[in-house]
């Protein structure tokens, strides 16, 4: 399973089944789970600790240096990421700035060509990154999350769960939960109604959101609206701290994108 023109690090630990492609590089030490898949010419650097049955497609790079002119090359930091993930060409995922931090990424993720996880950032499970979608360092994402084509996030950003980003979308700051935004900058357009009713979202859990949508737009509280698991999520995302001075505005009704 492994091609012999591949380098793998003697201290490099590989788990039961795990396919190396020819010429990939996989540096030490770092922790390749069980049934993984490494494509030819695929970078894998030191303290990288991956879980199973991952897909690394030709020339993805995962655990580079962090692009942070402060980094101290002496530090021991680290890129976790958990199972069932995919990236594809050209794919990099960045190390931690500070002694024995990690950049995290989560579960069944699907990162698509050219896109870009920084250094610091810390992603949940199930997101989708289309081609080109970048986020900055320290970047916190949730849940269910499509980021479009050539998005860009910058650093310290929060995106919430089921948010859905357009194409192109500038961020600068956070994005609530169950939402759509685009543009540049990035503003709320609407609920994401689409990856709410995949989801299973509906009914009086849906109407939930709405009102608290609208009051959010209204910059109105949410006090009296019902304590559904999605209504819970969202008040312990709006009780967080943010870096980045709240959250993105809003496209008012009948604006762009109301159709």
């Amino acid at each position: 399973m492994i091609h012999p023109s591949a380098y793998i690090d003697p201290r490099a630990e590989l788990g039961t089944g795990v396919s190396v492609g020819p010429f990939a590089i996989i540096e030490g030490p770092c922790v390749i789970g069980d049934g993984c898949w490494i494509a030819g010419h695929a970078v894998i650097h030191a303290h990288v600790r991956m879980g199973r049955d991952n897909r690394v497609h030709p020339h993805a790079v995962l655990g580079g240096l962090p692009q942070d002119l402060s980094f101290d090359l002496a530090s021991e930091t680290y890129l976790e990421i958990g199972d069932g993930n995919v990236f594809r060409e050209g794919v990099t995922l960045s190390r931690a700035t500070s002694q024995g931090g990690a950049t995290r990424l989560g579960s069944g993720n699907y990162l698509m060509n050219g896109s870009h996880v920084g250094h610091d950032c810390v992603v949940g499970d199930g997101n989708i990154f289309a081609s080109g979608a970048t986020l900055g360092g320290h970047v916190e994402v949730g849940d269910r999350v499509f980021f479009g084509g050539g998005v860009m996030v910058h650093q310290f950003c929060r995106i919430g769960s089921l948010a859905i980003l357009q194409g192109l979308a500038g961020i600068n700051k956070d994005v609530i939960p169950y939402t759509l935004v685009g543009g540049r900058p990035g503003k709320h357009y609407r609920l994401n109604l689409v990856g709410l009713r995949r989801a299973g979202i509906e009914g009086e859990r849906l109407k939930a959101l709405s009102a608290a949508y609208r009051r959010l737009r209204n910059r109105q509280s949410l006090e009296g609206l019902p304590d559904t698991p999605e209504m819970a999520y969202l008040r312990r995302w709006l009780a967080g701290e943010s870096k980045r001075h709240g959250y993105l505005g809003f496209i008012e009704p009948g604006g762009p994108h109301q159709d």
